[in-house]
């Protein structure tokens, strides 16, 4: 959001809180995850904020995990690529879309229902995948560039 403050354009998050009070039967779970909010450097609510979001997805797409990476959190497939590698090889391309699952299926290697797995993930987060693929997309065009700038200069 923007406001005008003395002339001068502020930028500003809000972010909505929606407060509600979780109390555990173990009181191991409570420390395990206070435990793991510090070695993460966040806090007891944020984490437990992705873990119950995470446990969510994970539900509704059984075959859906979730890992770190350099670019942090991702879905991935049980026994597979992360989702968003799946999508790339399936979405678009010059394959007939009525042929794309079994075509991703022989190219990747994968069954049948971890492709449709992924699509049924990534039908519901599409922004999430869509924003994986762009930020896969833009790191390639730099290595690319800096690969080219490499060859360059070798021919000096």
């Amino acid at each position: 959001m923007r406001f005008a403050n003395y002339g001068r354009q502020v930028d500003y998050t809000v972010v909505m809180a929606h407060p509600i009070s979780v109390r555990f039967r173990e009181a191991h779970v409570g420390e395990r995850l206070k435990a793991e909010a510090n070695a993460r450097g966040a806090s007891t609510s944020a984490l437990a904020e992705e873990l119950i979001d995470e446990g969510l997805r994970t539900r509704r797409h059984p075959m859906i995990g979730f890992r770190d990476g350099a670019a942090g959190r991702r879905a991935w497939l049980f026994g597979g690529p992360d989702v968003w590698e799946v999508i790339g090889g399936l979405i678009g391309g010059d394959v007939p879309p009525q042929d794309r699952v079994k075509r991703s299926v022989e190219l990747l290697g994968l069954r049948r229902e971890l492709i449709e797995a992924a699509l049924a993930y990534y039908a519901e987060f599409t922004e999430e995948i869509d924003a994986e693929l762009e930020d896969n997309r833009r790191s390639a065009d730099e290595a690319e560039g800096l690969w080219r700038r490499q060859q360059e200069l070798l021919a000096l």
